[in-house]
């Protein structure tokens, strides 16, 4: 199968941890034995320009490959590039932040229902997400499927627990959605460990210099692995998690979790494998990091849950929903 994959989210030279889920799956279907044609913003500058980049660019790719179908990751912009760049069946993963972005900024809500409408499948990362989808825009109720994005667990191998008092450790943007400060909070009540922040942000200032509180800033998603791997605890507490990739990378690490209850991760965290907890109470996240600290480390049963979602298994879902949109095209 022939297949244009258009997203507005790739890893590239200057943005290496951009979208590495969209990578990694384009990896795991070609691994399948699929062709691949490419029209992607691989990094995070440029403006909006760089979406009109994008559909110039899927156009351009379309009529140069001519393919089977046309998969795209976010429903907007990336999805309305691909729904005008070819005739060709269209399938449309939405992560999150285009699902919010409808009814929130002047004219996504049209824009999207048009590419939803044109799409012969809608993919949403988790059932969440779904609900929010179906219930912002009518015309995609009762017409999408869920499909993560999966965990390449050769990526993230088991290793043995780091010496010492608890170990914690969160991935992520240090943005106001993903709750650092009250993390911050719940963890200094624990007055034991350290907490080390993977990530950067506009409340980076407001975290850096605490004691036993370590900030990294942004680093490349192959140094993830080992970060992952020096703590005990994986800590995802944020308001809303649509999916919550690091916390599936943190399980099949074999590390425990805490992650929120809104959103995606309930679909994947198990009793056995963390905790999962309101994230606007800093007593039920101190709570949390407790719990999650006494559970075995490595935690074999949060491997064990994260190897439901390796990417190779949801590539193959994914597959079957990419060729039937293709076996559908008209003559």
């Amino acid at each position: 199968m022939r297949i244009l994959l258009v997203s507005q989210m790739y890893p590239g030279p200057a943005d290496p941890d951009l979208g590495v889920f969209v990578a990694q799956m384009e990896e795991a279907l070609r691994g399948r034995g699929h062709e691949f044609e490419r029209a992607v913003v691989d990094r995070r500058v440029g403006g909006p320009g760089r979406h009109v980049r994008l559909a110039r660019d899927a156009r351009a790719a379309a009529d140069r490959f001519r393919p089977d179908v046309v998969y795209a990751h976010f429903l907007f912009p990336a999805g309305l590039a691909a729904a005008r760049a070819s005739g060709a069946p269209l399938v449309v993963t939405a992560h999150g932040q285009d699902v919010a972005n409808i009814g929130r900024i002047p004219g996504v809500r049209p824009a999207t229902a048009y590419v939803v409408r044109r799409a012969a499948a809608v993919i949403a990362v988790s059932d969440w997400l779904r609900r929010q989808l179906e219930t912002k825009l009518d015309a995609a109720r009762g017409n999408v499927e869920v499909v993560d994005s999966g965990v390449d667990l050769d990526l993230f191998p088991v290793r043995p627990a780091p010496e010492g008092p608890p170990a914690f450790v969160c991935v992520g943007s240090l943005t106001e959605r993903k709750n650092p400060l009250r993390l911050a909070a719940a963890f200094e009540r624990l007055g034991e460990g350290a907490l080390t922040f993977v990530g950067d942000g506009p409340l980076r200032g407001a975290l850096e210099g605490r004691p036993r509180i370590t900030v990294t800033g942004r680093v490349p998603h192959n140094q993830v692995p080992g970060w992952l791997a020096s703590a005990h605890v994986v800590c995802g507490p944020s308001l809303v998690e649509p999916f919550g990739q690091a916390l599936l990378e943190g399980m099949a690490a074999g590390r425990s979790v805490v992650a929120t209850r809104n959103g995606g991760p309930p679909d994947f965290v198990t009793p056995e494998a963390g905790v999962l907890v309101d994230p606007e109470s800093e007593d039920e996240i101190e709570d949390g990091l407790r719990r999650a600290a006494a559970l075995p480390c490595p935690n074999e049963a949060a491997r064990a849950a994260a190897a439901e979602h390796d990417v190779r298994r949801q590539a193959e879902r994914v597959e079957a929903i990419l060729l039937r949109a293709a076996r559908g095209r008209p003559a």
